[in-house]
């Protein structure tokens, strides 16, 4: 074999060796963050397809449409399977480098109260146990390190003073609000305020919303290990629920 010959195979060895290496190691599933775009969307039954030229095209579900209802007073109640709160932040890992760990879990409980064009309550109660990201060694290492869900199994967030809208959302509309309430994350409670987005779609009221969570607040003592090189002093709480009637 020529030495040219020895050179091009080698340097197609390399190239499959740093493609193996993004595929497996370097690349992140981490979902993005999470839209009110997205969530209407999942609401809807909407799909999103890619052309070969790179056009995006979003189809709509065929029409199951459910008339929403006058009026939203009463008490609201969580589908879960439209439903995550979860976590991001970044870290750096050793061989791999700066990435965004996000983990969540359709494990909740929740309820919303409409009074007239104010939100009187809103509470959420989350199993800390299921949150999942896209390492298992990450979700296990969570039970003793980090969130230590092992020992505070539960999170959850009850507001603390009515959401005035205004007025009562018309089906389609998006709202845009702030929640204040107390947070409990691992054993500590403490208020914080909620940014929130919410529409009426098809008689299901879906709620998107973020806050920026500091470890320290929480007596969090950031995991440390031959892994890990080093995690964000903050990350931030985000949440995706979808209401229907009780």
């Amino acid at each position: 074999m020529s030495k040219r010959n020895i050179l091009i195979g080698l340097a197609g060895t390399a190239i499959v060796l740093v493609g193996a290496v993004w595929f497996f190691f370097l690349r992140s599933d981490a979902p993005p963050p999470a839209t009110l775009e997205d969530a209407v969307a999942a609401v809807s039954g909407e799909t999103t397809t890619t052309s070969g030229d790179g056009a995006t095209e979003t189809t709509a579900a065929p029409s199951t449409t459910v008339v929403s209802p006058i009026g939203l007073d009463g008490a609201w109640t969580i589908d879960p399977a439209l439903s995550f709160v979860g976590y991001r932040i970044d870290e750096e890992l050793a061989s791999i480098g700066a990435t965004t760990a996000v983990g969540r879990t359709s494990d909740i409980d929740a309820r919303l109260t409409f009074e007239g064009s104010s939100v009187t309550e809103l509470s959420v109660s989350v199993d800390m146990t299921t949150l999942q990201s896209d390492r298992s060694q990450r979700d296990n290492a969570m039970g003793s390190r980090g969130l230590q869900t092992s020992s505070f199994p539960s999170a959850t967030f009850v507001l603390t003073a009515p959401i005035e809208l205004g007025s009562a959302p018309a089906d389609g509309e998006a709202i845009n609000a702030t929640a204040t309430g107390d947070l409990t994350l691992h054993g500590v409670t403490r208020p914080i305020s909620l940014d929130l987005e919410g529409s009426l779609v098809e008689g299901t009221m879906v709620v998107v919303g973020s806050t920026v969570v500091t470890l320290a607040d929480y007596d969090i003592e950031k995991p440390t290990g031959f892994s890990v090189v080093g995690i964000a002093d903050t990350g931030l709480l985000e949440l995706q629920l979808a209401f229907v009637r009780s």
